[in-house]
């Protein structure tokens, strides 16, 4: 063991060197951390003998192979994974999964948290992007979520969320940490030129869910369909809150009907 690195006998007439910095994937302080003298293990040949015929070995090589390895069956099993934020920047957050340096890109960031107070944080993940040969490992926290509170959701369930962004296509609704998106045509039967016109920041709602995407991680929301008379949205929305378990029970119903329907246009009487 040396300051620079480790002498391996490999059976050679010369001992292979492996540096300090090919120990391991991950952060340590001293080799000590990883070998001890004496320990049989497995190295990667990085290079050729070099003029002295020494060969340069390195764990740290074995372990980035195995680590994609792992986040690439990882992602193909669709895994919610738990990872600590070590540093964030402009564009997101950092995390390290299996030793691998991953990203979390702002808009996959669900908190009310200021990002920099992410930091030491474990934040529930799903995967978005793993390419190894472009060294890129992208994560999800809020598809974590979403799919954890889709879990204990259904189309057809009238939930209580909060206003907390407007656009010209639509309003984000927080519902329980997550939010969902009441489109600008699921607002009302009537038209609506933009959602400003009905909706504010932080006005507080019951929206109906209608389609739930976990693999894109979205949440779809209407007010439309609460609505006991076309245009009620707009001219008493109070009346559509009131009534919307009523009216939530109804389109179960015709869900549950046309199901029936589908059901019964597919069998064949003899």
């Amino acid at each position: 063991m040396e300051p620079k690195g480790a002498m391996i006998d490999i059976g050679a007439k010369t001992a292979a060197f492996m540096p300090l910095q090919e120990v391991s994937i991950n952060r340590v302080e001293g080799l000590s951390d990883v070998l001890a003298p004496g320990e049989v293990r497995e190295f990667f040949i990085m290079s050729e003998e070099n003029e002295d015929g020494q060969l340069a070995l390195s764990i740290r090589r074995i372990e980035y192979q195995r680590a994609w390895e792992r986040v690439r069956q990882l992602q193909k099993e669709d895994a919610t994974i738990y990872s600590e934020v070590f540093a964030t920047n402009r564009g997101g957050a950092l995390v390290r999964v299996e030793g691998l340096r991953g990203f979390i890109p702002g808009s996959h960031i669900s908190t009310r948290k200021a990002k920099e107070e992410l930091v030491a944080d474990f934040l529930p993940l799903k995967f978005l992007e793993v390419d190894e040969e472009r060294n890129r490992l992208v994560l999800s926290h809020r598809r974590a979520l979403v799919e954890r509170k889709m879990n204990r959701l259904e189309v057809g369930e009238v939930v209580i969320g909060t206003v907390r962004g407007i656009k010209p296509y639509g309003a984000f609704i927080d519902i329980g940490g997550v939010s969902g998106l009441l489109h600008i045509s699921e607002i009302s039967h009537e038209h609506i030129e933009t959602p400003h016109t009905v909706l504010n920041v932080n006005d507080q709602m019951k929206v109906m869910i209608i389609d739930l995407d976990a693999e894109r991680g979205r949440i779809s929301l209407s007010t439309k369909a609460l609505e006991p008379e076309p245009g009620d949205m707009l001219s008493d929305p109070q009346k559509v809150f009131d009534k919307a378990e009523e009216m939530a029970a109804r389109y179960k119903q015709m869900l549950l009907e046309q199901a029936e329907d589908h059901e019964s246009m597919g069998v064949t009487v003899d």
